[in-house]
């Protein structure tokens, strides 16, 4: 073991140079190969190197460079004259820097030295040795030779075949060496392929592999241990402290590249979330850009059919391609969140997604579909109405078209006739009377002609698609109507011009005529409104074409009476003929109805009363299923409605009120988010009877205020803050458990933010200002005050001046861009608990990775891209390669990286 003397100096207990010993020639010859290699491998640092120990040292000028290199210290000039003087001064020099440090030397003198006095010369360099390669070797509290030997001895402990118990025969076999290296460096040595009784090839093998690999020099030959019954203890110490050096650095090496891979893979992992966040934003943006032109495309569909597809396709929208965004939009926010509280934990500034990616952007995008998915349902609802109401008055208007046509048919040429002019006498007053009929029939169809004009003119005004056939019909209504008018016109004026020249009439077929041609025309209107469609919404309609319809019935029995006066009017005609033998041609001259077209006209009003009837019946059950499934739909939003509006305030008072630690908020929040997903069979139950309704076609429910668009809104509304909720809570766990924070310094932290956070203003009001008093230490009353979970900048000054910070207004600038990085003017609760969180925090900086590179590197101010490769995993040294700039120190040398700026720029201080 090494001691020092009562004066301090270094001493050799056990290992004083023997000079007697030196004299066995194989001992002397493993001490001088071993010390010159062991003295080359530290003056090729130098540039230099020495041939013959005992010679090349005797000028002193090598022996001063060699003690400068190994103790990295500046020793005095040496004299550059080659006298003998000179070259004693020289050695002198180097003893008394060795002695400096503490080691005694025993009759060793500068003469002996610089008379190349081998054994003084090899017992100044194993001094030298000890000194400076073996005497700071510390293991377990034990150091120089025992702790060498103790680190050999725990090193090689898990290979059976090796027990290291000195420094001389127990390294014959050459297996400790090959074992230390395995040790450290498995894929240099197949140690399972050595052999004890093979010394020569474990030793050349160790030995070449440590020269190869290791930068050891070849100290020793594997003859000369071999071929001695017991190897130069010194050789062996001197050999086996490179190996200790060796390894120990590359210990360190590792370590700092451990740090190095912890917080490349840290920034790695963050890249990595910054790289979704955009790609989701990308591709939520994208859909909601495909999808907004969908819902403000108002071309309407000419037919129901296709207008109820649109109206199929927006439910399908809403029930299948919503909702996954919807998660999206929610799984979006939550990742942008929890991306920005590991980059705060580890020290990184803060993420500014692309530009248009934000996520108000996202949120501004997602406010303008639902604008457009608002309006497009309201407008599919306006068109099938408009479609249905056109449908109606299309079918109307040929109706009214066709019975209009089938009367007209025939009147022109009935018009032209010029019978009157060979006409007698009664025949003339019978055609004038008949045209008076007619003039009679056509005023009473002049309403017709006019409800005919009316509903073309709706059609138009209304967009209906089949317009130009419908005008086409209407005009030629119209241009035949007033050919009908001009042809009226001249037949009367002629028979007028001869009406004096006829005397006789038949009374009896003239008040037939004028009584049968009302009453016919009443029974045509009768049949057109017993046929005629209806479309009602309510009971309440319904229910007035019901009454409508009984009073209708009520006027039957007047009518019929009507009916048997003007067909007694024909049985008198008829008996008057018979009576007095009148010899008539033809039918009555002063009408073409008949008492067969009058009975057939009749009976076919009565046939369709009780076809009216049932009509009535059958919507009126209609109408009441409406009524039941508004009751029902009504019946279940009136409790969904409040139950969701109640839940949203459970959730904003359980996160601002700090009841029970971080954990019990967030196991109470995850149980009001089971019910809250529990209660979505009730949701989609309330769809089912919504799309009933739509089904049913019922556009309006007296019986609630809710509407599913309502009820969907806020059901989505729910599923965002409480995902968003247990999101804050899961990243203050976070936080707190990063940074070390007690429940008990999380407690007061939220108790000064809700004291501070007043209300929506974003200034400090009277009330605000009453609070900040108080925390000056002024005995002012305080009311409890609206708790938002947000502070606005003023305030958020207000609450650090009264825990203690002394802030001016670039400090408090300072404090704003990190609590505030978006420039929002609020303070959140997050952002607050990580700045008082981080005054204490223990992370890692840019000056520990940069010092960590430069162990890597060998304490140069660059490092090279083999250096990376040899000391990182392959992934993480080529991120480096990639992104290092290229070093240009005056130190420089081709292929040089600068891993200080990349350090920095890994912690937002440069650009990286």
């Amino acid at each position: 073991m090494d001691h020092y003397d009562e004066d301090g100096n270094y001493m050799q207990q056990e290992d004083d140079w023997d000079r007697d010993l030196l004299l066995d020639p194989a001992w002397e010859k493993q001490q001088r190969k071993t010390f010159t290699a062991w003295c080359n491998s530290h003056l090729r640092k130098a540039g230099t190197q020495i041939e013959n120990i005992e010679e090349d040292f005797r000028d002193g000028l090598k022996l001063m460079l060699l003690l400068e290199v190994i103790s990295g210290e500046r020793l005095a000039k040496p004299e550059r004259g080659k006298m003998r003087v000179h070259k004693i001064s020289n050695v002198n020099k180097a003893l008394d820097f060795i002695a400096s440090k503490g080691v005694k030397l025993v009759s060793i003198g500068a003469e002996e030295i610089v008379d190349g006095n081998a054994k003084m010369t090899l017992g100044m360099i194993w001094t030298i040795i000890l000194r400076f390669a073996i005497q700071d070797i510390s293991v377990e509290e034990t150091s120089a030779k025992e702790g060498l030997l103790l680190w050999c001895q725990r090193k090689t402990a898990p290979y059976k075949n090796v027990n290291i118990q000195n420094f001389h025969i127990s390294w014959k076999d050459g297996l400790g060496f090959c074992a230390l290296i395995h040790r450290h460096r498995p894929e240099l040595i197949d140690y399972g392929k050595l052999r004890k009784d093979d010394p020569m090839t474990n030793l050349n093998t160790a030995f070449d592999v440590a020269e190869k690999y290791l930068d050891i020099p070849k100290m020793l030959d594997a003859e000369d241990i071999v071929g001695t019954a017991r190897p130069d203890e010194k050789a062996i110490m001197t050999y086996v402290s490179s190996f200790y050096h060796a390894f120990s650095g590359a210990q360190k090496a590792e370590t700092a590249a451990n740090r190095i891979c912890k917080v490349l893979a840290v920034n790695q992992e963050n890249e990595q979330l910054m790289e979704d966040y955009e790609k989701l934003a990308s591709d939520l943006l994208e859909w909601i850009r495909r999808t907004i032109p969908w819902l403000e495309n108002r071309m309407p569909e000419n037919t129901m059919q296709a207008m109820q597809q649109k109206l199929e396709d927006f439910r399908d929208y809403r029930r299948l391609h919503k909702p996954p965004k919807v998660q999206e939009k929610c799984q979006l926010e939550i990742n942008f969140n929890t991306l920005q509280t590991k980059l705060r934990l580890s020290n990184r500034p803060a993420f500014m997604p692309s530009e248009g990616k934000m996520v108000s952007d996202i949120n501004n995008a997602w406010g303008n579909l639902e604008g457009a998915e608002k309006g497009y349902e309201e407008w599919l609802l306006n068109e099938i109405r408009r479609l249905e109401r056109l449908d109606h008055l299309a079918e109307k208007f040929r109706q009214k078209a066709a019975i209009h046509e089938a009367w007209t048919d025939g009147k022109e040429d009935m018009l032209q006739k010029r019978d009157y002019e060979t006409a007698s006498l009664s025949e003339i007053k019978a055609l004038l009377k008949k045209h008076e009929a007619f003039e009679s029939d056509l005023a009473a169809h002049q309403d017709r002609v006019e409800q005919i004009a009316a509903i073309a003119q709706e059609l138009n005004e209304l967009d209906y698609y089949d317009s130009p056939s419908v005008n086409a019909r209407c005009q030629k209504i119209c241009d035949q109507w007033d050919a009908l008018g001009v042809l009226t016109q001249k037949r009367s004026e002629a028979l007028q011009r001869t009406e004096k020249l006829l005397e006789t009439i038949d009374q009896l077929y003239l008040e037939f005529a004028k009584r049968a041609a009302p009453f016919n025309n009443w029974m045509e209107g009768a049949m057109e409104d017993l046929q005629d469609t209806f479309i009602v919404h309510t009971i309440e309609e319904i229910q007035g074409l019901s009454t409508a319809h009984e009073q209708f019935k009520a006027t039957l029995p007047e009518a019929d009476k009507e009916r048997q006066a003007i067909l007694g009017i024909h049985n008198e005609i008829a008996k008057i003929v018979q009576t007095y033998h009148v010899n008539i041609a033809g039918t009555n001259p002063y009408t073409t109805i008949n008492p067969q077209e009058v009975n057939a006209k009749w009976d076919k009003v009565r046939q369709l009363v009780p076809q009216r009837d049932q009509a009535l019946i059958e919507e009126h059950a209609r109408q009441q299923n409406n009524e039941r499934l508004r009751r029902q739909f009504a019946t279940q939003a009136n409790v969904i409605g409040p139950w969701i509006q109640n839940k949203m305030e459970e959730i904003g008072r359980i996160s601002i009120e700090m009841h029970g630690t971080l954990e019990d908020q967030l196991t109470h929040l995850r149980q009001y988010e089971k019910s809250i997903v529990n209660y979505k069979p009730k949701i989609d139950q309330l769809e089912g009877d919504h799309q009933l309704i739509q089904e049913a076609l019922i556009f309006d429910n007296k019986h609630t205020n809710y509407t599913m668009e309502h009820i969907r809104v806020g059901w989505e509304q729910l599923l965002t803050t409480i995902a968003r909720t247990i999101n804050e809570i899961e990243n203050q766990i976070l936080t707190r458990d990063a940074k070390g924070i007690t429940q008990e310094q999380l407690n007061e932290f939220r108790a000064s933010f809700n004291h501070f956070d007043r209300d929506h203003s974003g200034t400090l009001g009277a009330d605000e200002f009453k609070a900040c008093l108080i925390s000056l230490g002024f005995d002012i009353g305080n009311d409890a005050q609206k708790r938002t979970g947000i502070m606005d900048a003023e305030d958020f000054k207000t609450c650090l001046i009264s825990m203690g910070y002394n802030l001016g207004e670039n400090e408090f600038s300072r404090i704003m861009s990190v609590v505030d990085p978006n420039r929002m003017g609020i303070v959140t609760f997050q952002a607050f608990i990580d700045f008082m969180s981080r005054e204490a925090a223990d992370t890692d900086t840019a000056d520990q990775v940069m010092a960590s590179f430069k162990v890597l590197a060998g304490d140069k101010n660059y490092i090279l891209a083999d250096e990376l490769r040899r000391e990182l995993p392959p992934d993480q040294a080529e991120y480096c390669i990639a992104r290092m700039a290229p070093y240009t120190g005056p130190d420089a040398v081709p292929g040089a990286l600068d891993y200080m700026s990349f350090s920095t720029a890994l912690y937002g201080e440069s650009d990286l």
